[in-house]
């Protein structure tokens, strides 16, 4: 492990216990390069370039790795989902030298690489199909391995086995692309992250499918274009996402490399296409070089006229009530649009909801496609328990901790118990003012129950969000408000008041009762604030100011949220620029 100096035992996959990183380190930093994503980039320069350095980088690279790595020994055989990601990527490679006048220089005939690289494929297709996530872990894992099955086995139907394993590859996709994705698109593990995760699995086995002669089902594909609207609703103007729940930055391949890529707008490029839909090509920004490797450069007209289609004439949802978000605001993909994404979905997915965040009745805040009140992100899995515990807490979200606890309980790094429920009680998002109202039990096992409801009213006239709390209980407690802002965004307090700046945009937040605490933290270690976390392993400074208080009895705490925006903003702000 680069990261912590740790070296990986050299023992069958089955004794290696993958998840102490006093054993190897942490896991992530040995798994991803070995993912081979980087062996596609070298096998693009020789199909395209006909690049005979990179041919002998992708032979040494590909020689090494499975003269090192021998079927069922060492971490790299420790995790199904893995061996699928690496199948996936093979298969692209293998495909790309297919066509390349250099395919001799990377498996040259007088050696056997090429048997050894078809052995090492038919161990990883048997070992992903005796050993397929079940029970509470069958959630993305299950999707990604019976992807990188299905798709192996379209690639190299060569051995009697191939058939039944691509067969039910092929059903569990049929079956989880349903069983894991909510009616509205979102995918259950309530993480914006893994929702275009395995939509690359599901797109990918179904191209895959397609290019074979036997398509998926119009269900499957049906479903995949509610994730790509869903997605699509999630994006502010300026093309950000939320990061609800975990992410970890995994993708499952990489096929373009422009510094500004986006994975989101990759899929909904790549979505419009598929569907013919206008809105996903507006969301989807200038056409990048994934999509064009996965469906043709000769999709570059059709996709223009798209964009053309759609621009400024999209009109995004405004609730996805089977996930649980809720959109209020005004003035949606445009220059001067205010968004606010409320949270009232449930915590995650299966019993352990291993990637959801005890973030119930939590907002974020987007105002001329700037980030100003966020979801900090997820920083780390396996290693640094504390900060792993905090970027899942409730005081890491925008919403009401309660005497110090989260409103769900953490029982490990990837498991919850007391699971807190949301109801939503009332949402008006076409009326004036807009108006959503709903409650979670989460502080309801404590002895004195805790139930926290919360009401959201815009009003678009005055640009202005108004918060009321209720906290129904009979004893006293203690209570935090936890704002957490982007960081480029300058915070000032005056008093209990917040005021957040960036750029054109000025939010002012303000108590309309005195509390007993307030706390502006930055880069903050003891608390632990002020940090966000954009990608995997890295968290930076930033604001969050809390408010503490006490109560006694039933409570109710008003919030007023204040939105100017004092110049227009350049287009550079609008998506379809």
């Amino acid at each position: 492990d680069p990261l912590s100096g740790t070296v990986a035992p050299n023992l069958p996959a089955w004794r290696i216990d993958y998840r102490d990183p006093n054993v190897v380190g942490n896991i992530k930093y040995l798994w991803e390069p070995s993912r081979h994503l980087h062996l596609v980039t070298l096998a693009q320069a020789v199909a395209l370039n006909a690049d005979a350095d990179a041919a002998a980088t992708l032979r040494e690279h590909l020689d090494s790795w499975l003269r090192q790595c021998p079927p069922g020994h060492g971490v790299h055989w420790t995790s199904a989902l893995e061996l699928a990601i690496r199948l996936i990527n093979w298969a692209i490679v293998w495909e790309l030298l297919h066509h390349s006048p250099l395919r001799d220089h990377v498996l040259p005939p007088d050696t056997d690489l090429e048997s050894r690289w078809l052995t090492s494929i038919f161990s990883h297709m048997q070992q992903i199909a005796d050993n397929y996530s079940r029970y509470s872990s069958a959630n993305n894992h299950l999707i990604g391995e019976a992807a990188g099955v299905f798709i192996a086995g379209t690639v190299w139907p060569y051995w009697q086995r191939t058939g039944p394993w691509t067969r039910t590859a092929r059903r569990i996709l049929e079956h989880e692309v349903c069983n894991q994705t909510w009616p509205d698109g979102g995918n259950k593990e309530q993480a914006v992250s893994y929702q275009q995760f395995v939509l690359d699995f599901f797109v990918l086995a179904g191209l895959a499918a397609r290019r074979s002669g036997a398509d998926f089902s119009e269900t499957y594909w049906k479903t995949i274009e509610s994730m790509m609207a869903y997605t699509a609703g999630l994006m502010d103007v300026a093309g950000n996402m939320p990061m609800i729940g975990d992410a970890d930055d995994g993708y499952v391949v990489r096929l373009a490399f422009a510094n500004d890529f986006c994975p989101y707008r990759s899929l909904l490029a790549t979505g419009a296409l598929l569907f013919d839909r206008a809105d996903l090509a507006y969301r989807g920004g200038a056409l990048e070089e994934k999509t064009l490797w996965l469906l043709g450069e000769e999709m570059r007209p059709r996709y223009e006229a798209l964009r053309a289609q759609a621009r400024g004439a999209t009109t995004p949802a405004r609730s996805w009530p089977h996930t649980g978000y809720h959109l209020l605001g005004m003035d949606f993909d445009t220059p001067r649009e205010i968004r606010m994404l409320v949270d009232t979905g449930p915590l995650g997915y299966l019993t352990i909801a291993a990637h959801g965040h005890a973030d119930a009745l939590s907002l974020m805040l987007n105002v001329a496609g700037h980030e100003i009140l966020i979801d900090p992100g997820t920083y780390c899995y396996h290693t640094e328990p504390d900060w792993r515990r905090y970027f899942r807490s409730t005081c890491a979200h925008n919403t009401l901790q309660i005497d110090g606890l989260d409103q769900s309980v953490q029982q490990g790094n990837f498991m919850w118990s007391d699971h807190a429920n949301c109801t939503l009680l009332a949402f008006t998002p076409y009326t004036s003012p807009q108006r959503l109202r709903a409650r979670h039990d989460g502080y309801r096992r404590l002895t004195d129950p805790v139930t926290h409801t919360r009401e959201v009213i815009f009003d678009p006239q005055t640009r202005v969000f108004d918060i009321l709390d209720e906290l129904a209980c009979e004893r006293p407690h203690t209570i935090v408000q936890a704002w957490h802002f982007g960081e480029h965004v300058e915070v000032t307090l005056e008093g209990a008041a917040i005021i957040a700046r960036s750029g054109p945009v000025t939010v002012r937040i303000e108590p309309e009762r005195s509390v007993d605490g307030i706390h502006h933290l930055r880069g903050s270690d003891d608390p632990p604030g002020g940090w966000v976390s954009r990608s995997f392993g890295v968290r930076k400074p930033t604001s969050t100011v809390l408010w503490c208080d006490a109560i006694d009895g039933n409570t109710c705490w008003r919030t007023r949220i204040m939105c100017e925006i004092s110049a227009p903003p350049t287009s550079g702000a609008d998506i379809a620029g």
